[in-house]
């Protein structure tokens, strides 16, 4: 999941908007700076998911950067349903999910003591 968030966040973080909407179309519908501020909210999601729990340094942002994550699956989903999108639900219920568990998983079940 890491992976997939750093890797759409930088495509949207560094890419020419043009190039970006014709593999994401919805960046037409939105700001140069809101697409940034998205790519570079999971890019930071994707830094406060991993540092946290490998450095044992307030691991407790782990969950917190993954429901960050999520609320940006649910606006993404908002989104899609909005404007008639529905084959693209399957990957923001998917992202949110998986979110979702890493949040239950290191904030209930499982979690990552400080040094």
């Amino acid at each position: 999941m890491a992976f997939i968030f750093l890797m759409a966040g930088t495509m949207k973080a560094t890419q020419p908007i043009e190039q970006l909407s014709l593999s994401m179309s919805w960046v037409k519908d939105f700001s140069t700076g809101m697409v940034r501020f998205i790519g570079l909210s999971e890019i930071l999601g994707v830094i406060g998911l991993l540092l946290p729990s490998l450095l044992r340094i307030k691991p407790i942002l782990t969950p917190i950067a993954a429901l960050g994550l999520i609320i940006v699956m649910i606006a993404a989903f908002v989104y899609h349903i909005l404007n008639a999108e529905y084959a693209l639900l399957g990957v923001n219920i998917f992202l949110g999910a998986i979110a979702g568990f890493i949040v239950w998983g290191r904030y209930k079940q499982i979690p990552i003591q400080e040094k």
